[in-house]
């Protein structure tokens, strides 16, 4: 019951900072769900796969329910129309710390490889995003390694 509780009161809690992101910016939970449709878009073939690997992604990483991560990777996929740069992303990202950096570059090492298949353009988009982010290249090799390893023993 109070796990619930707190769910809602952080739900609205992230609504309410969407809505200011609007205003001053991408919000963090907005940030990272448009790292995941970067990925996702970036060989410009986008997968039912990769559709519900970044919900389920963005559920884990977030605590969200999937009503909420449907909205929130929906306002992500229009802002990355009109993005220029990882930069705006990662420009929100920069205060996480490692363990989560290191998490969300796995996520989208999950995207990506959600097709059975990690094309060059996706690759680069993680890549940037993993050294706009300050993350080890062993930690971007690692967390590559374990989306694979994972994906095989399924």
């Amino acid at each position: 019951m109070l796990k619930q509780l707190f769910s809602k009161l952080e739900s609205a809690f992230a609504a309410d900072l969407g809505q200011q992101g609007d205003q001053a910016g991408l919000s963090r939970h907005q940030a990272m769900a448009g790292l995941l449709s970067e990925v996702a878009m970036a060989d410009h073939d986008i997968d039912e796969r990769e559709k519900e690997t970044k919900k389920a992604r963005i559920c884990q990483l977030l605590s969200l329910e999937t009503t909420q991560a449907e909205s929130l990777l929906e306002q992500a996929r229009q802002h990355s129309e009109h993005a220029t740069s990882l930069y705006e992303y990662t420009d929100k990202l920069r205060d996480l710390d490692p363990h989560t950096r290191i998490l969300l570059i796995e996520a989208m090492w999950s995207v990506a490889y959600a097709d059975e298949n990690i094309d060059p353009l996706e690759e680069a988009v993680i890549r940037k995003t993993a050294d706009l982010l300050y993350v080890d290249h062993a930690d971007f090799i690692r967390a590559k390694l374990t989306v694979i390893d994972n994906d095989e023993r399924d």
